[in-house]
């Protein structure tokens, strides 16, 4: 069909497709907008064809003509086809413009008229599609839109791949989509032009299917669902919004241990070749898809005693894998076990965890077996499963241990002791340890709906304020309901007080009540001999002193980190260990809160405390980022981000912290959108104690974009919540060195020199050494903007060697530029111009390059570039500092020239310069024109001569 420039694509393509396909989509894109052709290939459900819509919906609007087809299985047979949906609509406007061989062949290829075939007409009709496409595009761009090109028929395909490979220089764009299981592309691009792309659509994230079922209107599914929503799916859009769409369905979830309905068209699409299988082999896969990690051997022991054959057979059919992984049975894709398992009858399935009950070899793995072959309450049964749940527990894997403890008080009868709601709270507590909080708040629901004993809605309450992470606003009511259920128990008065004092900070911002409670929780806590409770409690008072420059946070560190302790707290997030790290990090003691954090990281991986994971994740980052070592500290943020936002925990920090990173090592821009993404939880949560921290993350962003005056309204609000929450220490946030910075680029010289006086109080009073160093920097700029020059520059270089001293290498680095600033500034005539303090120094900005390129902070590197683009001329450099015949060149051509003359190799410049090989390349070519040069054989001969003379 032909398309004028109004053509329109349906808007609802657009929101599927950037959910996990914006760098494609941004690719394919400009490969058409660049005259190219695209070629999409995945597998079936993968999302082809609606990335192939919004792209030509993108791209419609600069093309005068659209041609269309999509092809079906049914009708592959069907010669000229495709062809006839493509060239058809527009036949009438192009048959004048072709010679009358062609225009006849075409016409009755395209109708059906007459007997027109390739072996007949072959050259004619293929010169008239040609001549066609040439034809439309003398009048503007035309882009051909072919989807499912597998099945084209083939008299089509021949006839447009003729055209496609003579095309040349025509603005003739094409855009297919093929179905391919894996990388067997190669025979289509046959159909396309020699400089197709071809891009594979491969599988979203479990944070992409999140969103997309989102997108969808499932928004109901609990994170522990679209955990299993994504696995089952293997990461296939349509597939997962089958099952979500089966799920929304179904008024009852499936219970712990069981798979997720798997909807008839689903069934029907992956079982198909099921019924190529007898009966027996089904009962094999049956019992492979029951088992966690199938194995011949596990079938084998299960009765299967023909597996091999039966699983051969079923990789032939496409069922199993036939790449071969050991021991393993693996089904071909995760949908298929799950659909088979569904299909099978309830007796079936019972026989088939009977067989594994006795036949798996882990005792984890029996139990659960067990459970799921055993119908009602068995105390014997139950027993086994909590036994199981607590192996799962001791080898770190609390979300088995959860779904094995429902299971086990799905199986313990009433009155039993321990009884069913205890063994439920225990899984609810297990899945809260593994970071699936919307199934431990579930839990915890069902059981306050029922249970009357004191303990045990005290212990609920806990999971649901919890869950509830930073968002304790939305669960207020808990707390009263929670002391109403302690009485006078003072073990469960101190769990209640325990999570009063984070109310109180989180909620009210007031540090002083939070500390109160905390101190009282472990006060409480001690009394009952509850040791866990008391040291969570003396850690969150510890953290709370260090945070308000308190003269006691030492020893309550001190009181916190006794023995004995409780393993599950010392790992902690809110453990000891945590407020250790945080006032080892506030007292510049970097390789201490290193080691200490990466010692807590490895626990906690191995516990499998996902919380736990997350936040250490981000304290890395943080003490990397103090050290200077900026891509490490991008890489741990990053992390950290995609784990808090899988999980549903911590994700307004996890923001804030790789919002900072990204302002140091990687992109200004994500820096910017991160900050304002953790600004908005933080409110949304009603968190005062992040939304300062988020804030001074935006007003570090803004300063570092060049946007002073933004950073300013930023910091500025950080300034008045930290005042208000009582938060007196300034290395807690580091923020007053960039407010005072920012003022003074805004004139606000007189603001900037109180800000600096009032902190220097608090920090000279708690020894920061790397606070005070960095007020003394921006008091340099203060200095500086009043004209006091040469006071200025020599306290910019006494900053920047104490800065170095303290291990602070990216502060250290942004001294050394201020210092470079300064130092190429204008002089009066009066002032000396060489050999003073104030004069320019030999390298100008090549020190705060290197020291910035040593940091991996790629942001200020390009503002180091900017800078040096636009100083004034400087007098020429000492003939011993610069290598001779290179003194015409700039700092970078200078580096790379001098390394080669010591025979480094273009990598190995790289590496050193800490800049890509492309780069050193580029600026190898402009050492060569400069130097009226050739190669790098002339740049060795210069050395020669330099060791000559």
């Amino acid at each position: 069909m032909t398309v004028r420039r109004d053509f329109k694509e349906p808007a609802r393509c657009r929101p599927d497709l950037v959910i996990g396909r914006e760098e494609l989509f941004t690719t394919a894109r400009e490969r058409l907008a660049s005259g190219g052709s695209v070629l999409l290939h995945g597998p079936a459900g993968i999302g082809k064809s609606t990335v192939l819509r919004a792209l030509a919906a993108e791209y419609a609007g600069e093309a005068r003509t659209v041609l269309r087809c999509s092809a079906t299985e049914s009708e592959s047979h069907l010669p000229f086809l495709a062809l006839a949906d493509l060239l058809g609509p527009v036949l009438d406007q192009v048959s004048d413009l072709l010679p009358a061989a062609q225009r006849t062949a075409l016409e009755s290829a395209l109708t059906g008229r007459g007997e027109s075939t390739l072996q007949r007409d072959g050259l004619a009709l293929r010169l008239a599609v040609l001549s066609t496409l040439r034809a439309l595009a003398a009048e503007g761009p035309v882009l051909v839109v072919a989807d499912d090109l597998q099945w084209l028929d083939p008299a089509s395909a021949e006839l447009l791949g003729f055209a496609a490979r003579r095309l040349g220089g025509t603005p003739v764009r094409l855009l297919c989509a093929v179905r391919t299981e894996g990388q067997e592309y190669d025979r289509h691009l046959r159909a396309l032009p020699p400089d197709t792309l071809a891009v594979r659509l491969g599988p979203l994230s479990r944070a992409q299917v999140s969103a997309l079922l989102d997108h969808r209107g499932y928004t109901g599914l609990s994170r522990s669902t679209v955990r299993d929503i994504h696995r089952t799916s293997g990461g296939n859009p349509l597939f997962a919004l089958e099952l979500g769409r089966a799920l929304a369905e179904n008024p009852a979830p499936p219970r712990p241990g069981e798979p997720l309905p798997v909807p008839t068209s689903l069934r029907a699409l992956v079982l198909s070749r099921l019924e190529m299988l007898p009966d027996e082999a089904r009962r094999t896969l049956l019992v492979a898809s029951a088992g966690a990690r199938p194995t011949l051997a596990l079938l084998h022991a299960a009765g299967r005693q023909n597996a091999e054959a039966e699983t051969a057979r079923a990789a032939e059919l496409g069922l199993l894998a036939t790449e071969p992984e050991g021991p393993a049975v693996r089904f071909a894709h995760p949908l298929i076990s799950a659909a088979l398992y569904a299909e099978a009858p309830a007796h079936e399935r019972r026989a088939a965890h009977a067989a594994l009950s006795t036949a798996a070899s882990d005792p984890i793995e029996r139990a659960r077996h067990l459970a799921l072959a055993t119908s009602g309450a068995d105390p014997e049964v139950a027993a086994r499963l909590a036994e199981a749940a607590a192996l799962a527990r001791d080898r770190g894997a609390p979300s088995v241990a959860a779904s094995l403890g429902l299971l086990a008080a799905r199986h313990t009868p009433p009155g039993s002791d321990p009884g069913p709601d205890e063994r439920r709270l225990q899984a609810a507590e297990d899945a809260l340890t593994a970071g699936e909080v919307d199934l431990a708040r579930d839990i915890a629901r069902e059981v306050l709906a029922r249970a009357s004993a004191p303990a045990e809605r005290v212990r609920a309450w806990m999971v649901v304020i919890e869950s509830a992470g930073q968002a304790l606003g939305e669960v207020d009511a808990a707390f009263p309901q929670a002391l109403a259920d302690a009485g006078d128990d003072p073990r469960l008065l101190a769990l209640v007080h325990y999570q009063l004092a984070w109310r109180g900070l989180v909620v009210q911002g007031d540090f002083a009540q939070g500390r109160e409670e905390a101190a009282h929780a472990a006060e409480l806590a001690a009394r009952a001999g509850d040791r866990r409770t008391e040291l969570l409690a003396l850690a969150f008072q510890a953290q709370a002193e260090t945070l308000m420059g308190h003269p006691d946070a030492p020893a309550t560190i001190k009181r916190a980190l006794e023995e004995p302790q409780d393993p599950r707290v010392a790992c902690h997030h809110n453990g000891a260990g945590s407020a250790r790290f945080r006032w080892l990090i506030m007292s510049d003691r970097l390789p201490e809160a290193r080691t200490t954090l990466t010692a807590l990281l490895r626990e906690v991986r191995r516990r499998g405390m996902a919380e736990s994971e997350v936040h250490y994740l981000r304290f890395l980052a943080e003490t990397e980022l103090r050290s200077g070592h900026c891509g490490r500290a991008l890489d741990l943020a990053r992390e950290s981000l995609r784990l808090a936002r899988d999980a549903g925990i911590g994700e307004a920090a996890s923001a804030m912290l790789t919002s900072l990173a990204e302002a140091a090592g990687g992109d200004v821009g994500r820096a910017l959108s991160l900050a304002r993404e953790a600004v908005d939880r933080a409110e949304e949560d009603g968190d005062v104690v992040y939304l300062s921290r988020a804030l001074a993350a935006l007003g570090h962003a803004c300063l570092v974009a060049g946007d002073a005056r933004a950073a300013v309204h930023a910091l500025r609000r950080v300034r008045e919540l930290e005042q208000g929450i009582g938060i007196t220490d300034p290395a807690r946030g580091r923020w007053h060195g960039d407010l005072a910075e920012a003022l003074v680029r805004t004139g606000e010289m007189a603001e900037a020199q109180d800000l600096i006086d009032v902190t220097r109080v608090q920090a000279l009073r708690l020894g920061r050494e790397s606070v005070l160093a960095v007020l003394d920097r921006a008091e340099a700029l203060v200095r500086a903007a009043r004209g006091e020059h040469e006071a200025a520059v020599a306290q910019l270089t006494s900053v920047q060697e104490r800065l170095a001293k303290l291990g602070h290498g990216l502060e250290e680095a942004r001294a050394a530029f201020e210092l470079a600033r300064l130092r190429t500034l204008p002089r009066s005539p009066g002032l000396a111009r060489a050999g003073d303090a104030s004069g320019p120094g030999p390298t100008s900005y090549d020190e705060a390059a290197r020291l910035f390129r040593r940091c991996r902070a790629l942001p200020w590197l390009r503002q180091v570039d900017a800078a040096a683009a636009t100083r004034p001329p400087e007098p020429a450099p000492a003939p011993a500092a610069v290598p001779a015949g290179l003194d015409g060149l700039a700092s970078m051509e200078r580096q790379v020239a001098s390394l080669v003359m010591e025979g480094a190799t273009n990598r190995e410049i790289a590496a050193r310069l800490f800049i890509s090989v492309k780069t050193v390349e580029a600026t190898l070519t402009r050492v060569y024109r400069k130097l009226g040069i050739r190669s790098r054989v002339d740049i060795v001969r210069l050395a020669a001569e330099r060791r000559t003379d």
